[in-house]
């Protein structure tokens, strides 16, 4: 919804809004709220809202830990899921430090700021998320289990696909919220699933992809089932990703149609991603758990691109002969901060383009049954948490655009969570006991 301050002042005085959640991000990508009554919103506009920082992980020390919040009029959405009367309305939040300076760990900040960059160079980027997630039972008690809630496979139909009704209600749902999904559809794995989503502005992209976790978490938890967007929850089963497509137009023309190999921009706009991939690997599959995933189940290890296989970590899809109107990166995962990740993507293909990088060719081998010396030719993606933390720590890349603050909270929770799984005794336990029931 897109809405002035007044506006939205008088639209929860007219359809009984009772409560109001200021919702943001840490740095994780995690959402967090607060509630507020209706006579607060507009102090929340005019001076925010305070919080303890402090008490968020990767925020900020004891010392230094006053935060607020101040809700964006444009991101107010009205919570389907909650009653009719007394309706709960949502916004999500920019985050600042009490004399007004942004937060640097508020991944709005940092995604707006790469949008102002691509428009002042007179790019126009929107993006579409593609996620796939598992829907398992609950135990007796009401906890989630790892029992998938289905044995369906790609694309099947009622009754091996138990999961149609869940999808529906995500996508009213969604709906109702001002969110248009294009597809839903069962995958590959025992209750796993997928829900494509229309294009949009980077920062609507970025807020609609948490309002879709969110719902999703909220309309399987109404139909007795646990929502899991953990990379890989099942040993010997496909993994879930986040396949996110981007287009790009300058003066009207989409760099990547009708002829991408004609087009520099956008050539070089995918090779700056390609070169600092790496760099980026501990944003684009932040838990020990994103790497059981790569490799496997046609996830992408190689640092790669095409236009019709399904090995590499981008592809510039075909379609009917002719080249579509997007790239598509292909090894992310749902646990990803989207603000973070889809800001230093803008800013790795921008620095492409201005430094008229070169692409190279593409790669048409299947790299999943290729030989050891034809691997070999290609670069890999870090094999562990552990290695993409070092690889980001080095990256003058990642320090010329994540706030030094930002980067050594992350990278250190990261560093955290790696040591502690290798160093138990049952990794796999240890691992689920860390991220199942919050992934």
């Amino acid at each position: 919804m897109d809405a002035t301050m007044s506006e939205v002042v008088q639209f929860i005085q007219e359809n009984d809004v009772k409560f109001i959640r200021l919702a943001f991000c840490d740095i994780f990508g995690n959402q967090k709220n607060i509630a507020i009554m209706p006579t607060e919103l507009a102090r929340a506009f005019e001076h925010g809202i305070h919080f303890n920082a402090s008490a968020l992980r990767g925020f900020l020390n004891v010392e230094d830990s006053d935060l607020l919040l101040f809700p964006d009029p444009g991101t107010m959405s009205v919570l389907p899921w909650r009653p009719a009367q007394g309706r709960v309305v949502r916004f999500y939040c920019d985050i600042r430090y009490p004399d007004g300076t942004p937060f640097e760990g508020d991944g709005r900040h940092l995604l707006r700021e790469a949008g102002r960059r691509a428009r002042r160079a007179g790019y126009a980027i929107t993006m579409g998320t593609a996620s796939e997630f598992y829907l398992f039972e609950l135990d007796d008690k009401g906890h989630p289990t790892t029992i998938p809630h289905d044995h369906g496979e790609y694309f099947d139909v009622a009754p091996l696909d138990k999961a149609e009704n869940v999808r529906r209600q995500i996508c009213l749902t969604l709906e109702e919220m001002g969110i248009q999904p294009e597809s839903s559809h069962h995958e590959q794995g025992p209750g796993q699933n997928e829900v494509d989503f229309r294009y949009a502005e980077a920062l609507e992209a970025a807020d609609n992809f948490v309002t879709f976790k969110s719902v999703v978490k909220s309309m399987a938890s109404s139909s007795g089932l646990f929502a899991s967007f953990l990379p890989k929850p099942l040993q010997g089963a496909p993994g879930s990703g986040l396949h996110l497509s981007i287009s790009i137009m300058k003066d009207g023309k989409n760099l990547f149609h009708p002829s991408f190999e004609q087009s520099a921009d956008g050539r070089s706009f995918v090779a700056g991603i390609l070169r600092h991939a790496a760099e980026m690997t501990i944003f684009g599959n932040p838990l020990t758990n994103s790497f059981q995933r790569l490799g496997e189940y046609e996830a992408p290890k190689y640092i790669t691109w095409s236009h019709q296989n399904r090995a590499p970590l981008i592809s510039i899809p075909l379609a009917n002969g002719q080249l579509a109107n997007r790239m598509k990166v292909r090894a992310f995962d749902g646990c990803i901060n989207p603000y973070i990740v889809f800001a230093l993507l803008i800013h790795a293909g921008l620095d492409g383009i201005e430094q008229k990088l070169p692409l190279a060719p593409a790669c048409d081998e299947n790299l999943f049954t290729a030989s050891d010396a034809v691997r070999a030719r290609y670069e890999s993606l870090p094999a562990s948490l552990c290695d993409a933390v070092r690889c980001a720590e080095s990256s003058e890349f990642i320090a010329r655009y994540l706030p030094q603050k930002a980067r050594n909270a992350f990278f250190a929770a990261k560093q955290a969570e790696h040591d502690r799984i290798a160093l138990a005794d049952d990794r796999l336990a240890a691992e689920r006991s860390l991220y199942f029931e919050r992934y």
